[in-house]
């Protein structure tokens, strides 16, 4: 009978609190997961690009903590790779610095790979972080659904299928047509997601390492979330407290971008979008307008999504698999039973239709730019928008025209030297410069 493998000491160290948000701090290699040797190399390219250095900055460098670090220069030091340039009367006021051998292999490693940032996790602690913070994923209630787009006017049912959504967090569809909303419906769900998440700067996959942390996608918390999910100061510097992150996916995607990038200048991979989405949401807007099917796009995602993990490569061949814990929202302006057949249909959870405003309702949104914008709302200018220039061009009430419409009367009275009025002229000049073939 075979014998379960235990449990790394790194995952006994997050099981231990499971509460926290941040993973807590290894006290030595062995607590860090890491294999020492990886440590040796990180602290040696370091050295050799930025030349002797005090503990503390190579603390800052490799975001390990003293202790794991003291134990692997100690090891260095008997080694006779790095030597102590200087020592303070402090324990931690301690310079290194490469002897001669030092340097040769510090090269030699720099040639073979030249990552020299923050040290990784490994992915076995990835995932396991993870799951839990997945698992622990706050739930969302109509009172803050409700909140969020009180100013959005979304119909009733709509907002009912949204919700029910986040909630299971099954995936979407939101089709209907261009410029009713759906792009910025879309990133408005992320504001839903609750709780912060930990982000590791990169994974260690092999002797490979993957970059994971993207400071343009994975913020930084709120001053309100910081007070409400207050961290130790002991807690792995290798992970980020971050927001639950928001990943848009544009027109310009393609299969390449969906794999593991090489980074030779930095020597490492870049991770894909659905890795950087992990515990947050993911956003396919303009689906069928990408260099992959719209139906093998949909699948992939919607399949990774129900298994939690997602199959990755690196160059040599080496194929393994990443947690996959998202929400998914695709957005269309095609028709969907044009844009994917009835199968592919199946595996979207809620197909939600956005389109155009009610006449209340985009009366209020026009005085709400307009209050924006600094133009002065006038009913007699509402009329005419919508009782002349919409009903007499047969375009939509949705939900892109107000903001643009505030906006350019307030181009025309500020370039005129007037004041901003939502008069029947402004309405007129705004209209003409929005639509090719407008005529006054």
């Amino acid at each position: 009978m075979l014998a379960l493998e235990p449990p790394s000491p790194y995952t006994q160290l997050l099981d231990a609190e499971p509460e926290a948000v941040l993973p807590p701090q290894p006290k030595s290699v062995r607590d860090c997961g890491l294999q020492q040797q990886l440590i040796v190399e990180l602290i040696a390219k370091v050295l050799y690009l930025g030349g002797k250095s005090h503990l503390p900055v190579l603390t800052t460098k490799l975001h390990l903590s003293i202790n794991v670090l003291r134990e692997v220069l100690d090891f260095m030091v008997a080694e006779q790779v790095v030597e102590v340039a200087w020592r303070g009367e402090s324990d931690i006021d301690v310079q290194y610095q490469l002897t001669s051998a030092g340097k040769q292999r510090a090269n030699a490693w720099l040639e073979r790979c030249p990552y020299a940032g923050p040290a990784p996790v490994t992915l076995e602690a990835y995932r396991a972080v993870v799951d839990r913070q997945a698992a622990h994923a706050p739930s969302l209630c109509a009172d803050e659904l409700a909140a969020e787009f009180a100013d959005d006017f979304l119909a009733p049912a709509v907002q009912r299928m949204l919700g029910a959504a986040m909630y299971a967090g099954r995936s979407m569809l939101l089709y209907g047509p261009s410029g009713s909303g759906k792009s910025v419906l879309a990133r408005l769900l992320g504001a839903l997601l609750q709780g912060l998440v930990a982000v590791p700067h990169a994974l260690v996959v092999g002797k490979d390492i993957v970059q994971v942390y993207d400071p343009a996608m994975h913020r930084a918390p709120l001053p309100r979330q910081v007070r409400q999910a207050p961290e130790r100061r002991s807690s792995d510097p290798r992970w980020v407290l971050c927001q639950r992150p928001v990943v848009v996916l544009d027109a310009s995607l393609d299969a390449e971008m969906l794999d593991l990038q090489p980074d030779a200048a930095s020597g490492c991979y870049r991770a894909p979008p659905q890795l950087k989405a992990n515990n947050g949401l993911l956003i396919v807007d303009d689906l069928g307008r990408q260099r992959i099917p719209a139906a093998e796009l949909l699948n992939r995602f919607a399949q990774a999504q129900e298994m939690e993990r997602s199959a990755l490569s690196l160059a040599g061949g080496y194929h393994f698999q990443v947690p996959c814990r998202l929400r998914l929202v695709f957005a269309t302006s095609v028709s969907p039973s044009l844009l994917l057949d009835d199968t592919a249909l199946r595996r979207v959870g809620y197909k939600i239709p956005v389109g155009a405003l009610s006449a209340a309702n985009y009366r209020t949104l026009v005085r709400h730019q307009c209050l924006s914008a600094g133009v002065a709302y006038e009913e007699t200018g509402m009329t005419y928008l919508l009782d002349e220039l919409h009903a007499g061009s047969g375009l939509a009430l949705l939900a892109c025209y107000p903001g643009e419409i505030a906006g350019r009367v307030a181009d025309f009275a500020g370039f005129m030297g007037e004041p901003a009025r939502l008069s029947v002229a402004a309405l007129d000049q705004a209209w003409i410069s929005m639509f090719a073939g407008a005529s006054s």
